[in-house]
């Protein structure tokens, strides 16, 4: 037969964007499904999804595209931004990421793909460099105490207020802002403040700061317009009337300036955006918050400490994890649950790359090229201001204001535009001399550089004289290979979803697909300046409006806003949304919020930071919603219900048949329905929270549309609503109203958002829809495989759990001693971080496999979690001492291995049980860290580190 005669008779297409996802393959699914006892995947969502709540028609937006072809779309999308060089300032500036960092950190799945760092075992690295990032903060700022980082730095600013408010001797109900704030900063403080009842003065803290009138104080430093002032007068004026004084301050130039600290101030907060961080058209940036050591217990977010392990060696943690704020619920003052892990952790390495000399050297250059730019404006007749500033000044120009900024756009240039006749320019690390060169072609001059020589423009005494980034880690030898090998030592160090599962109830950590991530260090993404004209950033709102739509399909509702950059700062946007329609129809008695005892702490967390009543309901034995309560409650409050607040699935991991009665129930008194979105990988394609009866739902792009957790950040929460909440979405002022808004960006964490949009385009909806089918299948099978060694908590009527199942482990702390922790311990030893702990139910592990995982990834966990069981089998019957053995001393470290032993079970049970690889093993680097001793013995910046080669001079 010829070669031309040859046909493929049996050929069939390859849907590569499916598999790329879907981790068992069809053969695999049958046998899991023949595990079951399904025929079907189908069978197996007809017998676990409600009848009464699928959607009627599949998702579609037309053929999925293969990963070249996404590739190719973003490239075409990217290419419709315009990435001119931006001097607009206003707390975001160009910044030159070390290569060494974007390559080994940013781009590395072993830090991106990496869960919060909860296990402190599994990770030390991250850990270590957080520490980093808080000691730099600390260093920077003149203050005892700094958090791993919060969202973006107004949400920032407005926590610091609400700690003012909480830790204040005044008992005013004022809080002053600087007239020189950042104005997204003064609009989120304004949503902040509105709710709680606490009123807003803006104005100058040098001329109109009345002391007694206010709870605190927060000023600009350097302000908006470029103003430097020495605010140690005013932080003495407010302590002296019981008030809290808060410095915004930019951490470059605290290289040069006198600190927070050294003027008096209680609390710093501020961005270290331009620490290495691409601008992003918004994000996302880590935040930083350092306050007094009489104020650490009342700060928000995480705090990294220093503790021991068994061995008495060195280990880090999360210190006073019971401190973060939304575990308090409704008695917190703040909902985050979340930091900005990866951008903290680039900017901590930005320190480490350049050390202080190198940050004080890159300080005073941006300094001089300021001077220098002032110079050549004034010589042409303009009457710059301030008289001294950093790295912003701010031109008179009279009528002159449009022409100069479409001058400035010719020459690729974008300039500040304020009010109608003043125009900002803010310069930075990336700005080069030809950069003010075309600026003055700009204003009509024609110099070049070397025409002015370098100056300063501070005064004296304002300049810093306190020492930073004294600890050896900063002094660290900075050749490439060094630093190379340094992150690689950390990221060792810890467990990330590129060495194995990370079976984590309710956070979703499914695959973080390569060609996915490719996108957000194109410049067309990475270098757009979130407040340049929106001709230069018409890709921007191609991908983020087609996204948006594709989620208002996704979900059934009517609009989206893609500016909550957390999934708590959705569910307050949500929230709010719900206040602000109230308050419109005259309803602002409509203040009760319903909420199951089973809920996220963020749920009453976020409903009392907008003046809302928590009212909780009853969970059912069973794990569903208490029906009869809820109508209870509902009826009892009907005159002030505002809202309810549920997750769907249910917090149990069960597929509630009472949800629409529970909706219209909610209705019926007058309330609205928030519906959390923590478990949208259980639905998307099988159910719309729009359909079911929910007025608005925020989304997780870090956990169902594939986002990676990057260590415990960043995320995106976006939030959909039905069209008679559309009105009430977040503003902006940027765009005209600022009302309501909730994050510094218009669009949140921009640059992560291609991402999610890649994720939809290779699916297709019919992929989606599979992978909600197959994340069902995943966690059924591991509830079947365990089923008899342990017991599933909650399941439906049919027996059926949705996308993840929780285990009992409270039995074996009667029978055998061994607790959750001792069971998550040696889930490290066998290779595995460890399933959600204790929640919703105390003692007990929440398991979600996503659709990501193979066949052979779940049987190697099953294997492992069987293997605990039998362990703790030979300690009920006396086979295996009660107090030593290997639940109970695990994690297990090579210093075990090559030890002194003298424990009643061999090296080789402790370091290789099943599931454990033979070569391929993770060693924890660390044995069981002792939270107690960390908590009594506070250390929260870096610990001598007599290990390190010898600093550089």
């Amino acid at each position: 037969m010829a070669d031309t005669d040859f046909k493929f008779t049996d050929y069939q297409p390859y849907d590569f964007a499916n598999r790329r996802h879907i981790g068992p393959s069809p053969r695999e699914m049958a046998e899991m499904l023949s595990v079951l006892g399904y025929p079907s995947l189908d069978a197996l969502i007809d017998d676990t999804v409600p009848a009464s709540i699928r959607q009627a028609e599949p998702l579609a937006w037309g053929a999925p595209k293969t990963e070249r072809e996404a590739l190719d779309t973003l490239r075409e999308t990217a290419g419709k931004n315009k990435a001119l060089v931006s001097l607009i300032g206003q707390g975001y500036y160009g910044t030159i990421t070390p290569p060494v960092i974007q390559r080994t950190i940013l781009e590395n799945p072993a830090w991106y793909t990496a869960y919060t760092p909860y296990q402190p075992e599994i990770s030390q690295g991250r850990l270590e460099a957080l520490l980093n990032y808080q000691t730099m903060v600390c260093d920077l700022t003149g203050l005892d105490i700094a958090n791993a980082s919060l969202l973006d730095e107004a949400t920032a600013a407005a926590e610091a207020m609400a700690i003012a408010e909480r830790v204040a001797k005044s008992k005013a109900k004022a809080f002053f802002v600087d007239a020189h704030c950042h104005p997204q900063t003064i609009a989120l403080i304004h949503t902040r403040a509105e709710p709680l009842g606490w009123e807003v003065i803006v104005g100058d803290p040098l001329a109109d700061l009345d002391p007694a009138a206010v709870f605190g104080a927060i000023v600009q430093y350097p302000g908006t317009y470029g103003h430097v002032h020495d605010f140690t007068p005013v932080m003495a004026k407010l302590h002296a009337a019981g008030a809290i004084g808060i410095v915004a301050a930019d951490p470059l130039a605290l290289a040069l300036l006198k600190s927070p600290g050294d003027m008096g101030a209680d609390i710093a907060v501020g961005s270290t955006q331009r620490f290495g961080v691409p601008v992003g058209y918004g994000g996302p940036h880590a935040a930083y918050m350092a306050v007094k050591d009489a104020y650490k217990r009342s700060m928000p977010g995480r705090l990294v400490g220093v503790s021991v392990d068994a061995r008495g060696n060195r280990a880090y943690r999360l210190s006073l994890q019971t401190r973060e704020q939304h575990i308090r619920r409704e008695k917190a003052t703040s909902n985050i649950c979340t930091a900005q892990v990866l951008l903290a952790v680039m900017a901590s390495m930005y320190a480490v790359f350049h050390g202080p000399e190198g940050i004080k050297a890159i300080a005073q250059n941006v300094h001089q090229k300021t001077v220098r730019l002032a110079k050549g404006l004034e010589k042409l007749g303009f009457t710059v201001e301030p008289e001294v500033f950093f790295d912003t000044v701010t031109v008179d120009v009279g009528q002159l204001q449009g022409v100069i900024l479409k001058a400035a756009v010719a020459e690729g240039v974008n300039l500040r535009r304020i009010g109608e006749r003043r125009i900002g320019i803010s310069l930075d690390e990336r700005s080069r001399p030809v950069t003010l060169e075309a600026v003055w072609r700009a204003f009509g001059g024609d110099f070049s550089v070397d025409d002015f020589a370098p100056d300063y423009r501070l005064p004296r005494s304002l300049l810093r004289t306190s020492a930073y980034l004294t600890h050896p880690i900063f002094h660290m030898n900075r050749a490439e290979s060094e630093m190379t090998r340094y992150i690689r030592r950390l990221s060792d160090r810890d467990l990330a979803l590129d060495r194995s599962m990370i079976p984590l109830g309710s956070c979703t950590m499914k695959l973080n697909a390569t060609a996915e991530m490719l996108p957000i260090t194109w410049p067309e993404f990475s270098e757009i300046h979130p407040f340049v004209p929106a001709d230069q950033a018409e890709g921007y709102r191609l991908m983020i409006d087609d996204l948006a739509a594709k989620l208002a399909l996704i979900t059934g509702y009517d609009a989206v806003s893609m500016q909550p950059n957390s999934g708590a700062q959705g569910e307050y946007a949500g929230l709010l949304a719900i206040r602000r329609y109230h308050l419109s129809r005259g309803d602002a008695h409509r203040t009760v919020c319903l909420i199951p005892t089973s809920a996220h702490g963020t749920n009453p967390a976020s409903a009392q930071m907008v003046g809302m009543t928590v009212v909780t309901v009853k969970v059912s034995d069973s794990g569903d919603i208490d029906i009869a309560d809820f109508r209870a409650k509902a009826e009892k409050y009907a005159e002030t219900l505002s809202c309810c607040m549920i997750t769907y699935p249910s917090t149990h991991g069960v597929f509630e048949e009472t949800v629409k009665e529970i909706c219209e129930i909610v209705h019926a008194h007058g309330g609205q329905v928030y519906l959390d979105g923590a478990n949208m990988n259980a639905m998307v394609g099988l159910a719309k929270p729009g359909e079911i009866g929910s007025d608005v739902s925020h989304l997780n792009l870090h956990k169902t549309f594939c986002i990676p957790h990057g260590g415990g950040g960043p995320g995106m929460g976006p939030i959909g609503v039905k069209a008679h909440l559309a009105p009430f979405l977040p503003g902006h002022p940027e765009k005209g109203d600022a009302e309501g808004a909730v994050s510094a960006a218009p669009f949140g964490s921009a640059s992560i958002l291609p991402i999610s949009w890649s994720y939809c385009l290779m699916m297709g909806g019919e992929g989606l829809t599979q992978a909600t089918k197959v994340a069902i299948l995943n966690a059924n099978y591991i509830a079947a495989r365990l089923k008899g060694a342990y017991d599933v908590l909650y399941t439906s009527k049919r027996g059926r759990v949705a996308h993840e199942c929780i285990i009992d482990t409270r039995p074996l702390a009667a029978s055998a001693g061994v607790t959750v922790d001792d069971v998550a311990k040696r889930l490290i030893d066998c290779g595995f971080h460890a399933p959600t702990m204790s929640w919703p139910v105390a003692g007990t592990l929440m398991i979600e496999p996503t659709e990501s995982e193979t066949k052979a990834e779940l049987d190697r966990f099953c294997d492992a979690m069987l293997a605990i069981r039998e362990e703790a089998r030979a300690i009920e019957e006396g086979r295996m001492d009660r107090e030593n053995n290997p639940l109970k001393n695990a994690p297990h470290t090579v210093e075990d291995l090559v030890g002194a032993w003298d424990r009643p079970y061999s090296r080789e049970e402790a370091c290789y049980p099943p599931g454990a690889f033979r070569v391929d093993k993770y060693w924890s680097p660390v044995n069981r860290v002792d939270n107690v001793y960390g908590d009594r013995n506070l250390v929260c910046s870096c610990p001598p580190l007599e290990d390190y080669s010898e600093a550089a001079e």
